[in-house]
Order: structure tokens, then sequence, then C-alpha cells
């Protein structure tokens, strides 16, 4: 995690980049998570991904590490906010609250509101678990209790929705996200799940996304 970084940087075809660890109970909790981890990347086009996926000796070193990986290939439907002074999502399909949709959050948290921030993290993980259409979510970050982001896919925008803006724990915390300026840059993003390789962590039918073009 540490040194991966700088030996990505200026991978033909890599935009943007993270390198994520995770924290324990399904990434949500306060200790860190030292089996999972998780990367990030935005790509020119499949073909960059699939020579860095073949022959980059970290990708090669992460394979032969790893007893299982998935990848999840999606296409970005709507982005605002920052990351590193950037939106790296630019948005090349269109929301479609029936279709299956993944989220991304991130936030740097601000120093003096760090522990405000996580008392809401526990009632507001215990709350997502076991809601109608969540297939996966997981709390990833780059740097531990500072900079944080959840992943999650959805069986449907419109399941996605009801949870964020109609579960009372959710809506709270978004309340006070504006109210009390937790966070010094964030960046929220939608995306449609084109398609997903290897298992271990989720399932997610190519049924599903059927009608989700490549």
């Amino acid at each position: 995690m540490g040194l991966a970084p700088r030996r990505v940087a200026g991978t033909p075809g890599l935009q943007f980049f993270k390198f994520l660890g995770s924290g324990a109970a399904n990434g949500f909790g306060l200790k860190p998570n030292f089996s999972v981890y998780g990367f990030l990347g935005v790509w020119e086009d499949e073909a960059a991904f699939r020579h860095f996926q073949e022959h980059h000796p970290v990708a090669v070193a992460y394979r032969e590490r790893s007893d299982r990986s998935q990848t999840v290939f999606l296409k970005p439907v709507m982005a605002h906010g920052l990351w590193d002074g950037q939106n790296p999502f630019v948005p090349t399909a269109g929301f479609d609250p029936q279709a299956p949709v993944a989220v991304l959050t991130r936030a740097t948290i601000r120093l003096r509101h760090l522990w405000r921030f996580w008392q809401f993290v526990g009632p507001v993980s215990a709350d997502t678990a076991q809601r109608p259409g969540l297939r996966f979510a997981v709390g990833i970050g780059e740097v531990p209790l500072i900079q944080q982001a959840t992943f999650s896919l959805w069986d449907s925008g419109r399941q996605m929705l009801d949870y964020a803006y109609r579960r009372e724990k959710h809506a709270e915390v978004i309340r006070k996200t504006r109210e009390l300026g937790w966070y010094r840059e964030e960046l929220f993003a939608r995306f449609l799940p084109c398609r997903v390789e290897g298992g271990g962590f989720f399932e997610f039918t190519a049924e599903k996304m059927k009608n989700n073009p490549d």
C-alpha cells in the first residue's frame, strides 16, 4: 500500500487511481482490516486496464498474494465534489432508477470533527445491513480515520434512493454534514455497473446487468 502508488503512477491509460484499505466490521470499524484492500482506477479504455491487470508487476503481485478478488466495471452516471482537487468521473451513462447502481462516497474529515463523525458511523453501518436491494457495502479509505470512503452496490437506483433519503439515520448524517461542515473535501458519485468478474465477496447476476451496455 505504501510503495505501490509510486510504481503504478504513469501507467499508460491510467487517468486516476487510488489504493484503498478497509476497516473491521465490513470496513466501517475503527480498527484496520489487513486482509481486504481495494484498487480504484479510471481508465482510458479496457485494453489499457487489461494490459495492467495481466502484466504490471504490482497487479501480478496482488493477484498472486490474494485468495480471492472481484472487479466491477462501472460507467459514471453522475458525480459532484472533488478528490485531490479534481473530479475524475466524467458521466458516460444516464441514471435509471430501475437499473442497478453503484455508489461511491469519499471525504477528507476535518480534524476537529473526527470524534463527532465517527460517533455516527456505527449506527449508520448497522442500519445499512440487510437493506432491501443492497448487494454489497464496504468502508474503505486512503488514510485511517481521516480520509474515508464507502462503496455500495444496489439492485436498483430506487432502492438506493429509498435508503439514502428516507432512512432516518442516514438522512440525519446528510443533515449533519450540511449543517456542521464535517468535510474539508468530499465527492459523491453514482455508476452504472456493466460487468463483474471474479467472486468471493458478493453475487451479482448477469441478468441484472443484461440491459447495461459495456
